[in-house]
């Protein structure tokens, strides 16, 4: 039986403070049957008529709760494909560097309080080493070797 592939775009931001630290979001999700422990990049769908960097700026606000945002690079773009629920999923996802222009945050903005990203926190990685090292997908990795060759 062949399932059917869900295609959507994403986008989201390496986001780097005037320390040089990296904004993680972490969270702890129910995976099959099982809590899983997730540390994630900022990121999430293209609405329509929405460019790439709104959607990421967006993004980062809603999820982090950190809106005071610069755009410094454009990281380019990955696939991810993945199987999740009984569906194979295809992400087209794009990532800009990002410097955090405001420290001011404010309560994160999930769509729904019952959304997986109203569980995420935000977690401070000292440096792109360090984000490297505790991100959790090899996917966003990527980004981060990216964000070090623009730095």
């Amino acid at each position: 039986m062949t399932r059917k592939t869900k295609h959507y775009r994403a986008a989201g931001g390496v986001v780097l403070d005037d320390a040089g630290r990296v904004l993680l979001l972490e969270r702890r999700v129910p995976r099959e049957g099982e809590m899983r422990h997730e540390i994630r990049l900022p990121k999430g769908h293209i609405e329509d008529g929405e460019t790439p960097e709104e959607a990421a700026r967006r993004e980062v606000c809603e999820e982090s709760g950190y809106c005071g945002l610069e755009i410094l690079d454009d990281l380019g773009l990955a696939v991810t494909e993945f199987d999740f629920r009984n569906k194979h999923i295809r992400r087209v996802e794009h990532y800009f560097l990002m410097r955090l222009a405001s420290p001011t945050r404010r309560a994160p903005q999930p769509k729904s309080p019952h959304a997986e990203e109203a569980l995420f926190e935000p977690l401070w990685a000292e440096d792109l080493d360090e984000a490297e090292r505790l991100l959790t997908y090899e996917s966003e990795k990527e980004f981060i070797r990216r964000a070090k060759k623009a730095v």
